[in-house]
């Protein structure tokens, strides 16, 4: 029964792991674009989620809500401005601009923050679970952050496949030479696939300042876990980021049981056992979201 909590706290980490990735995802699904500021984006949406909450007298719990759309915009307008004009330039500029926004938006947090850890507080919720049994337990919050992944991801891909933007997100992010030419505006098309990828970091942010503190320094670590989850499920394929993140998760939890030490170490040898027998990922398609 130990081994069945193991699994059970594996996919729940998961979930998250999936939830912080899709966003990865889809910018470089779409732009080729490997956001390197990706981790403190969202932790930005964490210490703003803690800000806004009390100024807005509503409760942190639903502080999404606001935040949400405040970073779906703010995707779309650094998206135009920022990372538009390196993609213009060569990949290796966007690494290079997207690298130093990373820099910045840390030490702001730092000079602002300091380097106390934050938490979005959420009450009496943080320390409930569903007990199955002496050994099984379920976080709710953990349980949510995991159903809130699936639906994210589900919504996507329905946006993705039924909707005119979402095929015109595909269609550019297959071919961005003949979208242009059948009438596409492919810079639009990028500031609205960076929108959603954005409003779903900053999602993953609050949900990871509810489920522990957020420090100015916490982002690489997640960025790392979220590159690890789009590698291992296949870059291209949003339910892949979800079998990523989720076996990333079982894998530092089964190396965490044997022993503490071995829970970093147990995710990162999956990753490198993945990229030595399929280096695309194990949904990795040639096409992207088809």
């Amino acid at each position: 029964m130990i081994w069945v909590n193991v699994l059970i706290q594996g996919i729940l980490v998961g979930g998250f792991y999936a939830l912080f990735a899709c966003g990865l995802s889809l910018m470089f699904g779409v732009m080729k674009v490997i956001n390197l500021a990706h981790g403190d984006i969202a932790v930005v949406a964490g210490y703003t989620a803690v800000f806004l909450a009390p100024q807005m007298h509503i409760a942190e719990l639903w502080s999404f809500v606001v935040v949400v759309p405040i970073f779906a915009v703010a995707g779309y307008v650094i998206q135009r401005t920022l990372i538009q004009k390196s993609i213009d330039r060569d990949p290796f500029t966007t690494l290079l601009v997207t690298f130093g926004l990373s820099i910045v938006i840390e030490n702001l947090l730092l000079e602002i923050y300091t380097a106390n850890g934050q938490s979005v507080n959420i009450g009496s919720l943080i320390g409930d679970s569903i007990h199955v049994s002496s050994t099984i337990y379920i976080s709710y919050i953990s349980l949510t952050v995991l159903i809130t992944a699936v639906v994210v991801l589900a919504v996507l891909q329905l946006f993705l496949s039924k909707t005119g933007t979402g095929r015109l997100i595909r269609a550019v992010a297959d071919d961005r030479e003949a979208a242009q030419l059948s009438g596409a505006n492919y810079r639009h098309i990028f500031g609205i696939a960076a929108a959603i990828a954005f409003a779903t970091v900053a999602l993953a942010g609050i949900a990871y300042g509810m489920m522990t503190e957020i420090a100015p320094t916490s982002g690489g670590i997640n960025l790392l876990y979220a590159f690890e989850s789009v590698v291992i499920g296949g870059i291209g394929s949003l339910w892949g980021t979800l079998v990523g993140g989720v076996l990333l998760g079982i894998a530092q939890q089964v190396g965490a049981h044997i022993n503490p030490e071995y829970q970093v170490l147990a995710g990162n040898l999956l990753f490198l056992v993945i990229l030595a027998v399929r280096p695309h990922g194990l949904f990795g398609k040639k096409t992207a979201f088809s």
